[in-house]
């Protein structure tokens, strides 16, 4: 029997058509749908979940697509399927996420929301947030745009004078300093024409706006920075001060309590910072270029005890989540505004700052960094500061001078996912580097060339640690032995000694008994039971191994 989701979400819509429901109302829920992330629309379902089927009027399926299309601007393409629940028919209509703002033919926008106890609805989309979904997909730049009642007069020229600044000391563009005031503004975007005439767009007064006019043209923007120990609060200010002076005052606020120690690596001492300058700077930056500007929050930037916590008002922009960030092309929310922080040289000039946030962690053999807590209105991100790892930071200061270059990003990220979670498969690690199996399998292989990782097993269930004298120069080679496991009559003579005391073994424990891969567990169990060891008993998550007699 086909089924359906057991209750409605933000992507799930259920519609009655037992009296026909109207057209109209139809095409305004695929709107709502279509105008957040998509999803499906069950018609001939009640609120409930139960399916009452179609209406005479909707038995024909194959029209709905059509009328959908015909009766939304831009016209939305559907797929239609029929499904048979309880012996009645119900149309599945699978909606996909709108690149663009979409309505019905009558001019009807409409958005998708979840309700204080966590049911969808279908609300409005009302014409002031029409900015915050244009520039979440991309089709707008709200920084590149004209600020309604600003004039040149509300841009400070001791801020353009420190934006030079900020130019000479990150080692930015220099031919802007080559420029006349006007140049400058033009070539970064901080002034565009309209009618003729030179106005500041969002991104200029950001960036070189005088205090009070960003008070009153932008007023969604501030900052905060807390630092707090333990419970208590050592710090707490916001500044509605213009980007570069918020960035300066940021840095020197951090600077007293980013506290360095140092190793001796041959004849150099090399610095071990709490939270790597390059990728404090980085963190800080993407919130304030990635953030939406029209909604009223601000930046938030916390230390607290185990981690620098950075969160920016917006979700991430379309196209972005929690799998394909170390991936996907760089997409920024405000491509005027992170231009110029690019050319002032800000931030890294290919736009991969995320991938210089996860090695200024990972490096210092720190976990890595933290996205998971991100929402569809705030991104944050946590920036562990655990002490580091002084042994796996010189293991990667060694191999860089071997390579005479920065480990790639893939080799840092693989050596620091086995250096927290100790074993790991291919499709393990595959989930890390945010890649395919194919890519995984390649760095691991890599790494064993080199002899910095060994590799256990054989197939899809190979698994892999850090080799034996990455843990003798931690001072742990039991380590190693823990982790390498132990060989197939070992592993055998355990699964065996269980079962005698305690009756039976399923896959799970096999697992952890022996501490394998789900694949491994699987063979193991099975050459078990085909040489006569163990009879498997029951099916399905019931399955259970106990020993033959005379076994």
């Amino acid at each position: 029997m086909s089924q359906i989701p057991a209750a409605e979400s933000l992507t799930v819509e259920f519609k009655s058509d037992m009296k026909g429901l109207p057209n109209r109302d139809l095409v305004e829920a695929v709107v709502c749908l279509a105008n957040t992330d998509g999803g499906s629309l069950y018609l001939g379902v009640e609120d409930d979940g139960t399916a009452t089927g179609l209406h005479a009027s909707h038995a024909n399926v194959t029209g709905l697509g059509a009328l959908i299309a015909n009766r939304t601007s831009p016209a939305i393409a559907v797929t239609v399927s029929t499904l048979v629940i309880s012996g009645v028919s119900v149309a599945r209509i699978d909606i996909p996420k709108a690149a663009q703002l979409v309505a019905t033919r009558d001019g009807v926008y409409k958005r998708r929301r979840l309700q204080h106890d966590g049911r969808p609805e279908c609300v409005p989309f009302l014409p002031h947030e029409f900015a915050h979904r244009l520039s979440g997909l991309g089709v707008v730049d709200s920084s590149a745009l004209p600020l309604t009642g600003a004039t040149l007069a509300d841009l400070d020229p001791a801020e353009r004078a420190r934006l030079r600044q900020f130019v000479e000391r990150f080692h930015g563009d220099r031919a802007l300093l080559e420029l006349s005031d006007e140049e400058l503004d033009g070539a970064l975007g901080l002034t565009t024409r309209v009618d003729g005439v030179r106005v500041p767009t969002l991104a200029g007064l950001l960036l070189i706006g005088r205090d009070e006019s960003l008070r009153r043209l932008v007023p969604t923007h501030e900052l905060a920075l807390q630092l707090l120990d333990g419970e208590e609060v050592r710090f707490n200010e916001f500044t509605r001060a213009p980007l570069l002076r918020a960035f300066e005052w940021l840095e020197a606020s951090l600077g007293t309590v980013n506290v360095e120690k140092e190793i001796q690596v041959g004849m150099f001492r090399v610095p071990v910072p709490l939270i790597d300058r390059r990728a404090l700077r980085e963190a800080i930056a993407n919130a304030l270029t990635h953030r939406d500007y029209t909604l009223l929050n601000a930046v938030y930037i916390r230390l607290e005890r185990d981690f620098l916590v950075v969160s920016s008002p917006g979700g991430f922009v379309d196209g972005v989540n929690l799998t394909n960030l170390l991936t996907t092309a760089p997409h920024p929310r405000n491509p005027k505004l992170a231009d110029a922080f690019k050319r002032i040289g800000l931030v890294e000039r290919t736009g991969r700052g995320v991938d210089l946030i996860f090695r200024g962690v990972l490096r210092f053999g720190r976990p890595a960094p933290d996205y998971a807590r991100s929402t569809s209105q705030m991104v944050t991100l946590r920036i562990p500061t655990a002490e580091a790892d002084l042994a796996f930071f010189r293991m990667v200061l060694d191999e860089e001078q071997r390579l005479a270059s920065p480990l790639p990003m893939d080799t840092l990220i693989a050596l620091g996912a086995l250096r927290e979670h100790r074993r790991l498969t291919r499709a393990e690690l595959a989930a890390h580097l945010h890649a395919t199996d194919a890519v995984a399998l390649a760095t691991l292989e890599t790494l064993v060339e080199h002899g910095l990782v060994t590799p256990h097993g054989n197939g899809r269930g190979r698994a892999y640690t850090l080799a034996p004298q990455l843990y003798a120069r931690q001072g742990r080679p039991a380590d190693y032995t823990r982790q390498a496991g132990f060989d197939a009559l070992q592993q055998e003579q355990l699964v065996r000694n269980f079962v005698q005391q305690h009756g039976a073994i399923d896959r799970t424990g096999t697992m952890e008994l022996c501490r394998i891969s789900v694949d491994q567990a699987k063979r193991l169990l099975r050459r078990m039971v085909e040489d006569g060891t163990l009879m498997k008993v029951g099916i399905s998550r019931a399955t259970r191994y106990l020993l033959r007699s005379g076994a």
